[in-house]
């Protein structure tokens, strides 16, 4: 606009790049392949301490007595704290329930429990002064199972807890209990022509973030504390941490450091409140940072199970009723197991039109170590048994496994065992359809003498074991369920602030929100999101931290729709606020202003015509435009905790996999030569990232189905492989080509029609490589991880 006020160039259309649907790459990708990202560890601060850990070296014990001396005698330690030594009455923290201590008291109830804290002017030195620390221990029985932990004599892992336990659970040591109860399993079973029963058992896998849990607290002069943390849900710590340090919430401030992975590993707090405690104490930064072995001990794990169901078919092949029962170790604390349950039970029948269903899922107090939120959140171990009853109902009725699928597979409008009804496209059939239509990997041309034409791609290839002999080829196909954002009637929101201004002659937006950037992709999405709904270039993203109100946990697929939700909510507002401006300035020089439909793209004002009324800056005239704004997705209700009735999940989502494998039947050894994948996304708002994610789960569920699980010792609840050297995780030449098909069906409900992605493929791609598997070998493999025992019989 010129100084007359006259709106100029009233017939050129600009459209703004690298908006939604487009592949704009990450800001932060570049950085972290070269090794200049800085992440949570690499944190550093003028006088800065460095703070230990001490562990529990046994599993259950009472403590008898703690002696600090000699670790406060040692020079260059300025504080020893045990839980005597905390400064209010709140000594314990929780994501749902608060039992877990921050400083061991009275007993200790898992392997590696931290009992107290140090800090001193070396890393070398604060370890050496946890080591003097002198703790005596009386061994108590360790719980480790189901029966050793409802036995009625049982020792209870948390006494007392009846006060605070969630729903009804017929012993102490249980976490929690919900059954989903539909139809007449009963009189169902008599329909049945065919039923199948089966146990499975999964094992406990660890999250395998290679960013350890790392974190600086600096304190303040107001009396409070600056915490640079890693973490997957800014509020949610805080809400833990302030009240054991005695603070009000606005004098601890939280800003989000660089996270390298997080699958939620770091949903729970690790070092937050320790580094707090010693920042506080000594009046200086304290910096924290765990060492592999320590990381095992210091975050939740996927939960073992033990799953057993029992399914009908009638001779035409549909699936008449299911009873199972679902049983996760939740270890010696709490955290996310409530939850877990709900998704276990309420996703246990899979993505198939089941009428009659009765199905009980727990978690119990053990003192195994603590398990709760990872990627996909009790549905995959869910999914591994109900799949692998699928191959074996459709052998019984003598179907094609993957016809059989499709035969029972529900779709918009099928009611969930919850009597929720499914309200969005559910394109069960057709992702199966599209996966078992992608070509098949080529076979290996042997040889004349007997080798493959390529070892390497062999089982064990690369150690030359084998030049072909043994080795046979299988096929397996899966399918699976997932929820997307939190459910059971939790207040699931997000907050988002954005500001539109002119920088230079050019609108700027910036975006402050607090969710947490784990790798996920987050922040590229929403400046994809800014750009579309403001028509700018130029979009920054703000640091993430609790200057701003929640936006909940990066976990439970539900960031891109929640915290892309409140974006573009916040950026709407913006939008209708910029164009009252522009009616009120210059609405008397195009009558567009007050009859078209307008929009903001390519920095300019425009019609839906694509007639361009005036530029953005000129609109602005240096003024500001900044809103905050809360925003939630349609509410979900609890379970009832004695039918499981309700509607309990916002969305869902699903995906399909196909597995190509090859064994060497003679050594036990397998190579997944390919994943293929099918998944329907609503919505791709980054193709690229949509891809990558897919791809990313996709390896997850090949670890915990051939090499991923953490090794507890049965008569001592003592983790036996704490390193990257025995928990083995997949390398890239562990990872298969994962071709992926996306299909794209707007969920109406949804934020640009989204699905949550990032979790769907981590339940179907675990039980298809053990399909293939039993395809390749005709054995049943109930148990996950497989390893080369359970395949030559030697297990």
């Amino acid at each position: 606009m010129g100084t007359t006020g006259t709106p100029t160039n009233l017939t050129q259309r600009s459209k703004t790049r690298g908006g939604i649907g487009e592949s704009t790459l990450r800001p932060d990708g570049t950085l972290k392949v070269t090794g200049e990202f800085a992440y949570s560890s690499d944190m550093w601060h003028e006088d800065m301490l460095w703070g230990q850990i001490l562990r529990s070296t046994t599993a259950h014990a009472e403590i008898v007595s703690i002696d600090t001396v000699e670790a406060l005698k040692t020079p260059g330690v300025y504080a020893v704290m045990t839980y005597d030594d905390l400064p209010t009455d709140v000594k314990n923290y929780g994501l749902e329930i608060q039992d877990t201590p921050v400083l061991a008291h009275g007993k200790v109830r898992h392997h590696g429990e931290p009992v107290a804290i140090v800090a001193a002017d070396h890393p070398e030195t604060a370890r050496r002064a946890a080591a003097k620390i002198k703790v005596e221990y009386r061994e108590l029985p360790v719980i480790t199972d189901e029966l050793s932990a409802t036995a009625p004599d049982a020792i209870l892992i948390h006494e007392g807890r009846d006060d605070h336990h969630i729903g009804h659970v017929p012993h102490p040591n249980i976490v929690h209990r919900q059954p989903i109860v539909r139809g007449d399993v009963a009189a169902a079973r008599e329909r049945a022509d065919f039923i199948v029963e089966g146990e499975y058992t999964f094992g406990m896998q660890d999250q395998a973030f290679l960013g350890p849990e790392s974190g600086l607290a600096v304190p303040s002069e107001d009396g409070g504390v600056d915490l640079y943390i890693a973490t997957q849900w800014l509020h949610s710590d805080l809400k833990q941490i302030a009240p054991v340090l005695g603070l009000p919430e606005d004098k601890v401030r939280m800003t989000l450091s660089g996270v390298g992975g997080a699958f939620g590993g770091r949903e729970d707090l690790s070092m937050q409140i320790h580094a707090c405690l010693l920042a506080l104490r000594t009046g200086k930064p304290v910096k924290i940072v765990y060492n592999r072995f320590e990381s095992f001990f210091g975050h939740v794990h996927r939960h073992p199970a033990k799953l057993y169901y029992e399914h009908g078919a009638t001779k035409d092949g549909k699936l008449t009723h299911l009873k199972a029962r679902i049983v996760l170790d939740g270890g010696a604390y709490a955290s996310a197991s409530p939850a877990v349950v709900g998704n276990a039970s309420s996703l246990g029948a899979g993505p198939y039109v089941i009428d009659d269903v009765d199905i009980e899922a727990i978690a119990l107090y053990t003192n195994n170590p603590p398990c709760g939120a990872m990627r996909g959140f009790g549905a995959v171990q869910a999914c591994f048994a109900y799949e692998a009853q699928m191959d074996r109902l459709a052998d019984k009725v003598g179907m094609d496994r993957v016809a059989f699928r499709q035969l029972n597979a529900m779709e918009q409008g099928t009611i969930m065992p919850t009597g929720q009804p499914v309200d969005s496209p559910a394109p069960v059939a057709e992702l199966l359809r599209r996966v078992k239509a992608m070509p098949m990997p080529p076979e290996q041309q042997w040889l004349a003498a007997g080798e493959a034409a390529d070892v390497r791609q062999l089982p064990g290839g690369l150690s030359n074991t084998t030049h072909g002999e043994g080795v046979v080829r299988g096929v397996g196909y899966a399918v699976g369920i997932k929820n997307v954002g939190f459910s059971e009637g939790f207040d699931d929101y997000s907050t988002a602030k954005v500001r539109l201004e002119v920088v230079g002659g050019e609108p700027v937006a910036v975006v402050h929100t607090a969710m947490a950037e784990v790798g996920q992709g987050g922040v590229t999405v929403h400046a994809q999101i800014a750009r579309t709904e403001l028509g700018v270039t130029q979009v920054t993203i703000h640091p993430a931290d609790t200057q701003v109100g929640s936006a909940g946990s990066t976990s439970a697929s539900r960031q891109t729709y929640v915290t892309g939700g409140a974006v573009k909510n916040s950026c709407e507002l913006v939008r209708e606020k910029v164009l009252e401006m522009g009616r009120r300035k210059l609405g008397t020089y195009h009558p567009a202003w007050a009859t078209a439909e307008l929009l903001l793209e390519g920095g300019k004002v425009v019609t839906d015509a694509g007639e361009v009324l005036a530029d953005l800056a000129d609109v602005l005239e240096g003024e500001t435009v900044e809103i905050e704004a809360e925003w939630r997705h349609r509410a979900t209700e609890p379970f009832d905790l004695r039918t499981g009735q309700g509607f309990g999940h916002v969305q869902y989502t699903f995906a399909a996999h196909r597995a190509v494998v090859e064994v060497d039947t003679e050594l036990g050894l397998v190579k997944v030569i390919e994943l293929a994948c099918a998944q329907d996304v609503g919505k791709a708002l980054n193709p690229l990232s949509v891809i990558g994610q897919i791809q990313g789960g996709t390896t997850q569920g090949l670890g915990v189905a051939v090499m991923e699980e953490i090794i507890v010792d049965p008569k001592t609840a003592k983790v036996r492989n704490p390193s990257f050297t025995d928990y083995l995780i997949p390398t890239i030449l562990d990872t298969p080509t994962i071709p992926v098909d996306v299909l794209e069906l707007a969920d109406e409900h949804a934020p640009y029609g989204l699905r949550g992605i990032g979790e769907a493929p981590t339940l179907s791609s675990t039980p298809a490589v053990l399909a293939a598997i039993r395809n390749a070998t005709g054995l049943e493999l109930n148990r996950t991880p497989v390893r080369p025992e359970h395949l030559t019989g030697t297990a």
